[in-house]
């Protein structure tokens, strides 16, 4: 629920693009730069938290993460210029950089090697989930109450969240599954190390990250989009957004996961040949589908390829989490949120500008907006060809460190 919660305060200003346009005479560029903003501290500051969380309680920085993004979140309603929407956008991040780094960790903690690629899918089950609630409920709350009471109202469930976690939540042993498993904290040249000496890693890593760019960059436009080539309402829109960006990549996320652990026996490089099939399909069913004229087929060929877009996360999260020493985990996790802030914020950014430079041409707003979006995701066969490469070679990768060899 922490990250789902999470989910929703990054997202919900997706829902919101049209109504910030308005407000304070925004270029598409500009709404994109609201993704970065919410990465440029996030991606700095949770290596330093990681590093603090493989040494003391997780779940406390995962509390007081939760507080922080929740204000910060809640003060995104009461600003009165782009630039104090900007700052606000930046603490949201901040919070997420102490609460949710260590918490692919604990979760890894509480469940064997075997079924990590599968606690992952349900962990990772937050983005979908928050995206359903951040775009719809976002929406919804916006054109009832204005967008402003939209960030308050998405905000307020964290609070709870931070001190149910603080109450009831228990946190594992560190490595209570892992045969290799002491006190040690390696330090972060291992981490890196370890991502830099497994070929797979790095592709994995790589892979992960050019999905994530492409993702983010079409979510945080896609209600945009509606409102725009079809005219119908925030409301609508939003929910239309939510449902694509939930229901299908809900479907993804869980039986990815579950179809690699069960392949992985037979077949160990599934983790790998999985994603590469399903990105390599999902780039051109996106391109036809958001180039369409007609909503209902539009928003058909958009979920197909949803449903195939995420497909990657639980089993790549679980791999790479295998291959880690647990007291290197959640800084991995945090190095890995470099690349996946980076790439997140700069997703929206590439968007926005190719939207602006075409609609600049004379190009009708919707159609320039539609053709970026469909440009953009052709980046998704450069994720499959990583995940290809990484095939050839996360079997023997994830023997190397079962047996203790690195």
């Amino acid at each position: 629920m922490i990250g789902t919660i999470g989910f929703i305060d990054r997202i919900v200003v997706n829902a919101l693009v049209e109504p910030l346009k308005a407000e304070f005479q925004l270029s598409d560029a500009e709404i994109g730069l609201l993704g970065f903003a919410y990465a440029a501290l996030n991606i700095l500051l949770g290596v330093a938290i990681a590093r603090m969380a493989e040494r003391r309680r997780r779940l406390s920085f995962t509390v007081v993460g939760t507080l922080a993004w929740s204000v910060a979140a809640a003060a995104c309603g009461f600003v009165t210029n782009w630039a104090q929407l900007l700052m606000a956008r930046i603490a949201v991040g901040v919070g997420e950089a102490v609460g949710l780094p260590a918490n692919q960790s604990v979760i890894a903690d509480y469940f064997p090697p075997e079924r990590r690629a599968s606690a992952m899918s349900v962990l990772l089950l937050s983005p979908p989930l928050g995206a359903f609630i951040g775009l719809a409920g976002g929406a919804f709350v916006a054109q009832t109450w204005g967008w402003r009471m939209a960030f308050i109202v998405t905000a307020a469930p964290g609070l709870l969240l931070a001190l149910l976690v603080w109450l009831f939540v228990k946190e594992p042993p560190r490595g209570q599954y892992d045969k290799v498993a002491d006190d040690t904290v390696p330090p972060i040249s291992a981490v890196v190390r370890r991502f830099a000496e497994l070929p797979s890693a790095r592709h994995l890593v790589a892979g992960s990250a050019l999905a994530s760019l492409v993702g983010f960059g079409l979510t945080a436009f896609f209600a945009a989009l509606l409102m725009r080539r079809f005219d119908i309402p925030l409301a609508q829109a939003g929910l239309y957004a939510g449902l694509i960006a939930s229901l299908p990549a809900s479907l993804s996320v869980l039986s990815g996961g579950a179809l690699a652990d069960r392949l992985a026996a037979r077949i160990p490089s599934s983790y790998a040949i999985v994603p590469a099939i399903s990105l390599a399909i999902a780039a051109p069913l996106y391109c036809i589908g958001i180039t369409r004229s007609d909503l209902w087929l539009l928003i058909v060929l958009v979920a197909l390829s949803t449903m195939l877009q995420f497909m990657y996360l639980g089993m790549t999260f679980g791999t790479l989490q295998n291959m880690m020493h647990p007291r290197m985990r959640a800084t991995a996790n945090a190095l890995l949120n470099i690349v996946f802030g980076f790439a997140g914020g700069i997703g929206p950014v590439i968007v926005g500008a190719i939207s602006d430079r075409l609609a600049d041409t004379g190009m009708a707003p919707g159609s320039a907006l539609s053709l970026a979006m469909a440009g953009t995701a052709v980046l998704y066969w450069w994720a499959a060809a990583h995940y290809g490469i990484a095939a050839r070679t996360v079997a023997s990768d994830l023997a190397t460190v079962r047996e203790g060899r690195i």
